[in-house]
């Protein structure tokens, strides 16, 4: 994230060109005989900045004869410039400065300068110090300079072990004009690239949480999945991160020096350690160490670019805006995955599906779900993959997969960007998203009703019933498991979610959800409710008092029987039993103004899917389903119902339907090789 303004604050022992160093920055010459102190300035971004740095820099130069007017400006820091210049100044560093600083209770990064270097060789040469860039690369590790006066001077790596405030140290000189715009630099890179939060100098190792980060990234560039990187993943990262190309002497200098890092750290290991393999590519350590290389060099420039174009904050999170990007969603519409979501989403199950068997095992899932903090907590709580279609052996299918993911979508939009977002997709997950239109209502004879749905493809089913009444085993059914006489009570809420086709091949993506323990609260939620396309409303036809707890439910809860209805007689294969309640199913259902019940086995499969049918055109058409709604009123779904639809939604369903026809045929042919 830009910062606006970022003040760096001179101070050091008097004498020490504190407001020569400022003024030659300023001026771009030294003058001397200045004034005792600089008033504060304000220092504009240059143009050929980081997009990182911060707009303007206010340059606080101070002196050390009101100590209340130095701590106040300390306290307006975010970036202290600490400058001495003598053996005394220096001295006074560790039992004078430093102490003040942590006495102010400062928790900020200090830029420690040694100025006056113009006199440290009595020849008047200086010191060669590597140079700083704005614009930094993957492969920019150049060799260590003869004389790298920034870590290798005796001077200042007692000081860097001692205080862990202490950024970095740097030898100046403002006569000379000597790495004065160098040491400011320091000052923002402090602030814009932090080195504190990447890199454990003590140890002498990255900090967990860059490490964590650096993994996830290699994992994502590693398009082939062979746990390298090689040319063209790493030129790949090398464009998304820094926008050119790689070059290929660079490339194959970083390539030499991991070659040449293994034998020196690990001679015993060096042709298997693994940080490079000659014909594959760069490993996750390889990559690991690159990375702790640039920052022992100093080039956490590099690093950050690297992560900032993945989108991790300063605090190695990722951005919160990118996560859960701001959707303004009517209360009435629905959220579906767009063609490009649904496009992304099947290339990811293709090159996870190692086997090319059509399902997604649990190495599979455990290498998908590696870049993310894992399953999101709604599907371990609907016991996914059980939630969606799997194969024989258990494993998610493409089928699956997109349903999980379009019911993920519908609940809770949010989950499947922040998801999307840890899978790599790009640019913005809003792409990967499309909104429908704001529910409608009509009002007829008093009553209101929805009107038609054109627009949807992914509906809602609330299946609500008494216990023992065959709930689970529907939705089993709906996912083709196979039955089970074991009966297991439903504790908490259940999910069931799958494609479906209507007449003319119009797919659409039903979710079934039953509440276990929590049913009447749920249904006692009036907002919760909104999400409820239509309620399917079962008792168990051989049980003689499983109905009658419908009945109760609806007389307490009027407001049900303004949602779109459907009943449905479960256990059709058992020996059918009068209800013991004063209406019957059929008659009660004659009174409500809506279908008989349906009667349903889950060894019938024509029965099964007829109500599944009846489920989703009940969500398209509500009118013909909605309780004390007069006949008159209802009409069936025609051609021109279906046709019209069909063109509304034909720019997903269509995709979908093409899609699944091509990976199909994919995966059959690459089987076949």
């Amino acid at each position: 994230m830009t910062r606006e303004t970022l003040t760096v604050v001179l101070c050091g022992d008097d004498g020490v060109g504190k407001t020569s160093l400022a003024v030659t920055l300023l001026k771009d010459k030294f003058i001397p005989n200045l004034q005792d102190v600089l008033i504060p300035v304000t220092i504009p971004r240059d143009f050929s900045s980081s997009p990182y740095s911060p707009q303007n820099t206010l340059l606080i130069d101070t002196n050390n004869e009101d100590l209340t007017a130095l701590h106040k400006s300390l306290k307006l820091a975010d970036v202290i410039w600490l400058v001495y210049s003598d053996h005394e100044s220096y001295e006074r560093i560790s039992f004078h400065w430093m102490m003040m600083f942590r006495s102010l209770g400062l928790n900020i990064p200090v830029i420690l300068c040694k100025n006056k270097c113009d006199k440290d060789k009595k020849d008047g040469s200086l010191h060669k110090v590597r140079s700083y860039s704005h614009s930094e690369s993957i492969t920019s590790i150049p060799p260590p300079p003869e004389n790298d006066t920034k870590v290798e001077d005796e001077e200042f790596i007692p000081i860097l072990m001692e205080f862990k405030e202490i950024d970095t140290c740097i030898k100046a000189s403002a006569k000379a004009k000597y790495n004065v715009n160098q040491a400011f630099y320091l000052c923002q890179r402090s602030i814009t690239h932090p080195i504190a939060p990447l890199f454990d100098a003590k140890l002498g190792d990255l900090k967990p949480l860059a490490r964590e980060a650096l993994e996830r990234i290699f994992l994502l560039c590693d398009n082939d999945q062979d746990n390298y990187l090689n040319d063209e993943e790493i030129n790949f990262l090398q464009r998304k991160c820094f926008h050119k190309s790689i070059d290929i002497n660079e490339l194959e200098y970083i390539k030499q020096t991991l070659l040449h890092y293994s034998r020196v750290n690990h001679p015993r290991f060096s042709s298997t350690y693994g940080l490079f393999v000659p014909g594959k590519g760069i490993t996750k350590e390889g990559f690991l160490v690159l990375n702790k290389l640039f920052a022992e060099k100093g080039r956490h420039e590099t690093i950050w670019g690297i992560l900032r174009a993945f989108k991790y904050t300063d605090s190695l999170s990722l951005e919160r805006n990118v996560l859960h990007p701001k959707v303004s969603v009517p209360s009435s519409s629905s959220v579906e995955l767009s063609p490009r979501g649904y496009r992304f989403l099947v290339d990811l199950f293709i090159k996870f599906d190692h086997d090319n068997d059509g399902g997604l095992d649990d190495d599979e899932l455990l290498a998908l779900f590696k870049t993310t903090p894992g399953l999101p907590q709604l599907w371990l709580e609907t016991n996914f993959p059980y939630s969606t279609v799997v194969n024989k052996r258990g494993h998610v299918t493409l089928q699956g997969w997109l349903a999980q993911w379009t019911m993920t979508t519908f609940l809770d939009y949010r989950i499947t960007t922040e998801y999307l977002i840890y899978f790599g997709f790009e640019p913005d997950t809003k792409t990967a998203l499309q909104f429908t239109k704001p529910r409608k209502y009509r009002r007829r004879s008093g009553k209101l009703y929805r009107s038609q749905v054109m627009d949807r493809s992914a509906f809602n089913c609330f299946v609500i019933g008494k216990a023992f009444s065959g709930k689970t085993t529907l939705l089993d059914s709906f996912l083709s498991q196979p039955f089970t006489d074991v009966y297991t009570p439903t504790t908490k809420p259940k999910i069931a979610v799958n494609s479906l086709e209507l007449k003319g091949g119009k797919q659409y993506y039903l979710i079934l959800q039953e509440f276990g323990k929590m049913e009447h609260e749920v249904l006692s939620n009036k907002e919760k409710l909104q999400e409820c396309d239509v309620l399917c409303l079962t008792y168990d036809s051989s049980d003689p008092d499983s109905f009658s707890y419908l009945i109760g439910l609806l007389n307490q809860l009027e407001y049900l029987k303004d949602l779109p209805t459907i009943i449905v007689g479960l256990k059709a294969d058992l020996d059918k039993q009068q209800q013991r309640c004063t209406t019957q199913p059929d008659e009660f259902s004659e009174r409500l103004y809506v279908s008989h019940p349906l009667h349903i086995s889950s060894t019938w499969l024509g029965s099964l899917n007829e109500l599944f049918v009846k489920i989703t055109e009940a969500a398209l058409v509500p009118a013909n389903n909605t309780p004390d709604l007069p006949e008159e009123f209802r009409k069936p779904m025609t051609d021109m119902d279906y046709r019209q639809m069909a063109v509304i939604l034909g720019s997903t369903v269509g995709f979908m339907t093409l899609l699944s026809f091509t990976v199909v045929k994919l995966l059959k042919n690459s089987r076949n090789d």
